[in-house]
C-alpha cells in the first residue's frame, strides 16, 4: 500500500473517531455505533445507486444526466428494473445527500428520515431482494430517547450525524472503486474501535483483520477460487469478507453465507455485505440459532468455512432429543456438553465442509484436551482424519480476553494420516494494549502450515495413531516442544562457587562467635 493510501486512511480514521466521539454524547459508545454504521450504510447505498444510474444513462447516450437532480415522479420510471439489478430503489428526494441539504430546515427530520428508511425496505417487497434489505434500518432509531430528551433535541443530533457523515473524505473526485474501499474501510475501523472499548462484548462480534486473514489464506491454500464461503456463527461479517480481498471478489462464484443468532449484529452483517459492494444476490445472511435451527440445510456443501464462534456457551444438548439423531451430531456417537458448544459447531462446520474443501475455527484451548463427550468427539475427528491442523496462537489477540486461542483446521480429504501442529504462541508484535499478528508472522504460519514438514520448536507432523496412544489429546504442547531459552548452567563451576560461599560463611561464623565471647567475657 502507498504512502498516500495509508496517510489518507490514517486521516480517515482519525476522522470518523472524532465524529464517533463528539456525537455520542449521552448515548452509550456500544449503542452510538449503530447510529454511526446506519448513516454510512444510508450515505453508501444513496451514494453507490446515483453512480450506478447516471452510468447507465450516460452509457445511453445521456452524458450530463444526473439522477439525484430528477423530480420523485421522473424518476418512478426506473424503479422496477433497478430493484431487479440492485435489490432497492431510493427516490431523489430521499437521497442522502439531499436530505441532508434540508435537514437544518425540517423541524420534522425524524419523521422524514424514519419514513425514507421504511421506504428503501419497502422498495424491495416481493423483490429477490427482500430478505436482505428488511430490518436493515431497525437499529438506527431516530425517535430513540438516548438521541435527546425532546423531538427538537433528537433533530438537532441527527442534523450533526448527517453532516458528520455527508463530510468524511469517502469519495473525492466521484464515487469509484476506491470510494468502495474506503466505506468498506471506514466501516471495519469503526467495528475494530468500538470493539476495543467495549470489552467483553466486543469480541463476540468481531474478529481482528490479521486474524481473519489468517483464517481465510488456510482455506484457500493452493487454489483460486472457491465456490462459496461460509460462517455458522457470523458476527458483523468481517470474516467473511476477507475472501474479496485475498482471493478477489469475482473469485467466490456463489457468494456468501453465514448465521448470526443477534439481531443486531446480523443487520451489521447485512449492511457490511452491501458496504463492501456485495450485491444482494451474491449473499445469504441468516438470523437464528446455528445449532438448533440452521440455515442453508439444502445448499451445495462449502468449499472455505471459517469461524470464530462464541466460546464455550450453553446449548440444548442432550437436553433436545433430536439433536442425537441429527446428521450433524449423530456420526460422532455424542454431543458437546451442555455448558460447552464448541464442539457443536465443530461437527456442524464439519458437515457443511465440502469434500474438496478446508474449515479453520478459532477455538479455545480447553476443547483440545478436556475428556469426558469432547474426548470422544475429538477420537471421531482423529480415527475419521478430518484434523488437518491445530494452530496454536499468541495470547491477547483476541478483544474481550487475554486467553491464547488456537486454529483448527478440518479437511475431508487429506493425503496423509497425520496432523500437524504449530506453535505460533512467540509469533507477535505488541501494539497498544493488544498482541498483533504482523505479516511476517502470518506468513511463517502459511509457510508452515503449506510445507506440511517438522521444524524443530515450531512445527510437528503426528501420525494420528501416536494421538490415539496421546488420549486423542489435541494440545499443540503435548506433541511441540519449546525452545528452552535459558542460560546453559556449569554445574561444576557452580558447585565450586557454593562450595567457596559455605567456607566464606565458616570463616564470618567463626569471627562473630570470638567477637560475642569477647563481649561476654568483658561484662563479666
Amino acid at each position: 500500500m502507498s504512502n498516500l493510501r495509508e496517510a489518507e486512511r490514517a486521516e480517515l480514521h482519525k476522522t470518523i473517531w472524532r465524529i464517533a466521539n463528539d456525537l455520542r454524547g449521552s448515548v452509550d459508545g456500544w449503542d452510538f455505533k449503530t447510529y454511526v454504521l446506519g448513516m454510512l450504510f444510508y450515505r453508501f447505498i444513496s451514494e453507490n445507486l446515483v453512480a450506478y444510474l447516471n452510468e447507465q444513462e450516460r452509457r445511453a447516450g445521456s452524458p450530463d444526466f444526473d439522477y439525484a437532480t430528477l423530480s420523485d415522479a421522473d424518476a418512478e420510471f426506473g424503479r422496477a428494473e433497478t430493484v431487479k439489478e440492485k435489490g432497492f430503489y431510493i427516490l431523489p428526494s430521499s437521497l442522502f445527500a439531499n436530505v441532508r441539504t434540508r435537514a437544518r430546515n425540517d423541524a420534522n427530520l425524524n419523521e422524514t428520515l424514519s419514513r425514507i428508511f421504511a421506504e428503501i425496505e419497502g422498495s424491495a417487497n416481493g423483490a429477490d431482494s427482500e430478505d436482505d434489505l428488511k430490518g436493515l434500518f431497525d437499529d438506527l432509531d431516530v425517535n430513540s430517547s438516548k438521541l435527546g430528551p425532546t423531538v427538537a433535541k433528537r433533530n438537532e443530533k441527527l442534523v450533526k450525524l448527517l453532516d458528520a457523515i455527508g463530510d468524511l473524505p469517502l469519495t473525492r473526485g466521484g464515487f469509484s472503486d476506491k470510494s468502495i474501499d474506503l466505506f468498506g474501510d471506514a466501516y471495519e475501523y469503526l467495528m475494530q474501535m468500538y470493539a476495543s472499548t467495549a470489552g467483553k462484548s466486543g469480541g463476540e462480534y468481531y474478529t481482528p483483520q490479521e486474524v481473519s486473514e489468517l483464517l481465510a489464506r488456510i482455506t484457500v491454500a493452493g487454489k483460486d477460487e472457491v465456490n462459496k464461503v461460509y460462517d455458522p456463527a457470523c458476527g458483523s461479517g468481517s470474516l467473511l469478507l476477507n475472501f474479496s480481498k485475498v482471493l478477489g471478489p469475482d473469485k467466490v462464484r456463489q457468494g456468501f453465507f453465514g448465521q448470526e443468532i443477534n439481531l443486531t449484529t446480523y443487520n451489521l452483517c447485512r449492511i457490511n455485505m452491501f458496504l463492501h459492494d456485495v450485491n444482494y444476490e451474491k449473499f445469504d445472511i441468516a438470523h437464528g440459532d446455528t445449532l438448533t435451527d440452521p440455515a442453508h440445510w439444502d445448499d451445495e456443501p462449502f468449499e472455505a468455512i471459517v469461524s470464530n464462534p462464541p466460546y464455550s456457551i450453553k446449548w440444548d444438548g442432550d437436553a433436545n432429543p433430536l439433536m442425537i439423531n441429527d446428521p450433524r451430531f449423530a456420526p460422532a456417537g455424542v454431543l458437546a456438553p451442555k455448558s460447552k458448544a464448541d464442539l457443536a459447531f465443530t461437527l456442524h462446520i464439519l458437515h457443511w465442509l465440502a469434500v474438496n474443501g478446508t474449515a479453520a475455527i478459532v477455538e479455545f484451548p480447553g476443547v483440545l484436551y478436556r475428556g469426558g463427550a469432547e474426548q470422544k468427539i475429538r477420537q471421531y475427528l482423529i480415527d475419521n482424519n478430518y484434523v488437518d491442523a491445530v494452530i496454536q496462537l499468541p495470547p491477547d489477540l483476541f478483544f474481550g480476553t487475554t486467553i491464547a486461542t488456537c486454529i483448527v483446521v478440518l479437511k475431508k480429504s487429506k493425503a496423509d494420516n497425520a496432523t500437524l501442529f504449530i506453535d505460533a504462541s512467540a509469533e507477535f508484535a505488541r501494539h497498544g494494549n493488544k498482541n498483533k499478528l504482523a505479516g511476517e508472522h502470518r506468513q511463517k504460519i502459511l509457510d508452515a502450515f503449506a510445507a506440511r514438514e517438522s521444524v524443530e520448536h515450531f512445527a510437528r507432523l503426528v501420525e494420528n495413531s501416536a494421538i490415539a496412544e496421546n488420549g486423542y489429546n489435541i494440545a499443540v504442547s503435548s506433541y511441540v516442544e519449546q525452545e528452552d531459552t535459558r542460560a546453559t548452567v556449569d554445574i561444576s563451576a557452580l558447585n565450586a562457587e557454593i562450595a567457596a560461599i559455605v567456607a566464606r560463611q565458616a570463616v564470618l561464623r567463626e569471627q562473630i562467635d570470638a567477637i560475642v565471647a569477647d563481649l561476654e567475657g568483658v561484662a563479666a
